[in-house]
Order: structure tokens, then C-alpha cells, then sequence
């Protein structure tokens, strides 16, 4: 008992103090940068990049299980599309098994990426998924069941502990520090989805693993990490992206939408839903002036589709990253719902990915309508 008052202490002063000082280590860029930098890059246009070999961030990074083999093969394939830029997630548990063996792998990915013409967001850390990531060898996947190994970063023991937070200080400030003038890495996303729940998986499984406070400790850690972000001086923009929305008003968004929205040098969000959704999301985002990115994006049954939803991305200069490239150990082909609901093979309509494990488009006339807006031969 006198350990959780003492907690909810720390949190009540943290808050005060996060929301009544300047966070800022170094300056948000103004409108006037994050707009020339953007007139500078060909159009963004790519997916969210894991590996078919890989189930989870630990797998496709650790030493034993590093396959760049197949990220290099894969990545052929996305150049072959005309992507020229993924958006790739890592994990703090790698910096603290071997830092200087995962800065040289991240190294080695991205000059694999630049061989093929493509640029990388990186995103150091992600609140989907499973609270509890450990090192070494990964579970294998859950028969046919979306992203069943998938991983948060930072797990749950840190999260939750608001005075553990700063632990995560070296991971940030040092990975970016050390790629800060990369010009292989197109931007930081530094925190995916942190106050996600994760209602429709980890959250109602019988551990009850997830934060009944997450919400709180990540909205104050998200502070921080912008912090640390902007110690490390990066030359690349920084950014969050919303993602449950609406953003009508902003002074009506949430506390941490608010920080996501005012702290990110180029404005970032996820939408799952067809265009009659997408359109009212980047007409509320345009009010900030800023770059669009839309970092995810593209669910088959939800309506999100890339005709039309890639084209109109295309035509409003937004940039683009679809969930999703080749089928593999995350099975994210299988839809969100069958966490709860069984299924015994491949879905009749896939949720993600465009491309079979031996390269073969899941659907030939989509991958032509994406070569059409790349202009891939």
C-alpha cells in the first residue's frame, strides 16, 4: 500500500511538473523548416517493414536471428514496387543486450534499405501489443492469429514505474545521437501508439498483463522521449503519430494527442478506414501546417484499400506506409479479430500484406495500381 501512495506521488509531481515547464531540449522546427524539408524528398511512399522471418522487433534484430538474407530479398521486392521508404520498429531491450552490436545491425539495414533506393523511419518504441518482451529466442506464432508475438517498448515493469522511466534515457539520446546526421533515416517516429490499451488482445487474456495506467505513464514518458529526442540534435524530423482522432478542436484533443500534435516536426497518423474516414482526418491535421505522414494505414475489410486510398495520398502529397509487406511469422493477413475468433487457414479476404512469402502478389491488379502511382517498371 505505502509503495502504490508513493507511486501515485511521483506521478502527481511528475504530471506538475511536465505540463507547467518548457520540455523542449532543442527547438520543435517551425512551420517554415518542416515544409522546405519536405519540398526536398521525393514522395514517401512505402510500408511498415518487418521481415517474413522475423515474428516480432527481437527477432528481426537480435544477432542469432539478424536475416539479411531475407531483408534484402524482401526489400529487392519493395524496390521492384517503387517504394522508396519503410518504416521499421526497434526495441530498448536491444541496446541493452548488446549496444554496440545492434548499432552496427541497424547500420547494415540501412545500408541494405540504400542499396535498394529506400529510406527508413525508425521508431524506437511501441505501445502495441505484448507488455511482458523478453530477450532470446521468440515464441513461435499462434496458429493463425494477427501479430500474436508482437512486442511493447518499453514493457510493462518499466511503463509502469515512472521512476524507471529515465532507464530509457541512454536508449533514446544514444540511437539517435549516433544516426543523427544519417541520411539513409527519413525521420524518428519515437513512441507508436503508446497509449494504445490493447483491449481486443493482451488486455482481456486471463494474465490481465496490461497497465490499468497506461494512459498516464505513457503520456508522461512521451514527454520525455521528446526530450531526449531533441538532446541527441537530430537533422531528421521528429514525430508521434495520432491515431484515434477525431482532432476538430485542439483544445478539446487528449493530453497526450496534444503533445503528439505540438511537439512532432512533421504531423504523423494512423487510419484503417476507407477514404469517406481519411478525408476528414487530413483536413483537421492540415490546420497545423506542417507535413503529412500517414504511418499506417490499409486494412482490406475495414474498407482501407490502396485504390483509392494510396491514390488520394498521392494526389494530397501525403506520405505513406501500409501495415504490412510479405506474409509471414506475424500472420498480420489474418485480421484483429481472431484473437477471439478461431480460424483454421489462410482468411478469404487478407487483412494485411500485399505479397505471398515467395514474392507473388496476393492480388496482381493491386500491385499494378501501386507500380501505376510509383511509376515502377
Amino acid at each position: 500500500m505505502k509503495n502504490r501512495l508513493s507511486v501515485l506521488l511521483f506521478i502527481a509531481i511528475a504530471f506538475h511538473s511536465v505540463f507547467t515547464s518548457d520540455l523542449s531540449a532543442r527547438d520543435r522546427w517551425t512551420e517554415e523548416q518542416a515544409n522546405e524539408w519536405y519540398a526536398g524528398q521525393h514522395w514517401m511512399v512505402g510500408c511498415n517493414f518487418n521481415p517474413s522471418s522475423a515474428i516480432n522487433q527481437l527477432e528481426m534484430w537480435q544477432a542469432d536471428s539478424f536475416d539479411t538474407k531475407t531483408i534484402d530479398r524482401e526489400l529487392g521486392w519493395a524496390e521492384d514496387l517503387g517504394f522508396t521508404s519503410v518504416r521499421v520498429y526497434l526495441h530498448n531491450l536491444l541496446w541493452e543486450q548488446d549496444q554496440k552490436g545492434f548499432l552496427k545491425r541497424v547500420d547494415t539495414f540501412l545500408a541494405i534499405a540504400d542499396k535498394h533506393g529506400i529510406g527508413v523511419m525508425l521508431v524506437p518504441l511501441d505501445g502495441v501489443w505484448d507488455p511482458q518482451p523478453k530477450l532470446g529466442k521468440q515464441r513461435a506464432p499462434r496458429p493463425h492469429v494477427h501479430n500474436s508475438g508482437w512486442l511493447q517498448a518499453p514493457g510493462a515493469e518499466i511503463l509502469g514505474d515512472p521512476r524507471r522511466h529515465d532507464e530509457l534515457k541512454p536508449y533514446i539520446s544514444g540511437l539517435i545521437h549516433h544516426f543523427r546526421n544519417d541520411k539513409r533515416i527519413h525521420a524518428w517516429d519515437v513512441f507508436n501508439e503508446p497509449e494504445n490499451t490493447n483491449l481486443y488482445s493482451y488486455g482481456i487474456e486471463g494474465s490481465k498483463t496490461e497497465l490499468t495506467i497506461k494512459v498516464e505513464m505513457s503520456t508522461l514518458l512521451l514527454r520525455k522521449v521528446f526530450v531526449w529526442a531533441r538532446d541527441a540534435e537530430p537533422s531528421q524530423p521528429l514525430t508521434a503519430g495520432v491515431w484515434l482522432g477525431p482532432w476538430l478542436d485542439h483544445d478539446k484533443v487528449s493530453p497526450i494527442e496534444k503533445i503528439m500534435l505540438e511537439e512532432s516536426d512533421v504531423i504523423s497518423f494512423h487510419n484503417y478506414g476507407g477514404l469517406e474516414h481519411v478525408k476528414p482526418r487530413v483536413e483537421q491535421l492540415r490546420r497545423y501546417n506542417r507535413p503529412i505522414l500517414c504511418t499506417e494505414y490499409m486494412a482490406r475489410p475495414a474498407g482501407s484499400k490502396f485504390d483509392p486510398v494510396l491514390g488520394y495520398f498521392k494526389e494530397q502529397k501525403i506520405a505513406a506506409y501500409n501495415w504490412g509487406f510479405v506474409a509471414g511469422k506475424t500472420q498480420t493477413n489474418y485480421p484483429w479479430d481472431s484473437w477471439d475468433k478461431k480460424y483454421t487457414g489462410e482468411p478469404e479476404v487478407w487483412f494485411h500484406e500485399i505479397l505471398r512469402n515467395d514474392g507473388t502478389p496476393y492480388i496482381d491488379a493491386e500491385v499494378k495500381y501501386i507500380m501505376g502511382l510509383t511509376g515502377a517498371r
